[in-house]
């Protein structure tokens, strides 16, 4: 039940985040579900094989480049689905933290409605 909930608030924080920020645009909701989905799937599979190979980098950047890491992940997701779209790397980046902290929101919130008794 969590999961499906945390879907369908990042689907609305997704919508937000081209609500607020031009930047980004996604056509419908339907649009925005598939996106969330397909954001989280690369969060999953591909973000730690980039974490791992971009170490030193990120390292030296005292964890700065995990911002570019979320960027590319939003962006990728952008250039695979037809309904939701970024303007640039620059469009991601600010995109990709937005929604970030609306994850971090969520998450939050989720946490505390679900919490184990």
């Amino acid at each position: 039940m969590k999961l499906l909930l945390k879907w369908l608030l990042s689907a609305a924080a997704l919508l937000f985040v081209a609500y607020v920020y031009s930047g980004v645009q996604v056509q419908s909701f339907t649009s925005a579900l598939i996106a969330a989905f397909v954001i989280g799937l690369f969060n999953v599979v591909l973000r730690p094989v980039l974490v791992v190979l971009t170490l030193p980098v990120t390292i030296v950047t005292v964890g700065l480049f995990l911002f570019v890491i979320n960027a590319l992940m939003f962006w990728a997701a952008a250039s695979v689905l037809s309904g939701f779209h970024v303007n640039g790397f620059g469009a991601a980046l600010l995109g990709s933290l937005i929604y970030s902290v609306l994850g971090v929101i969520i998450e939050s919130a989720l946490g505390g409605l679900f919490t184990k008794q």
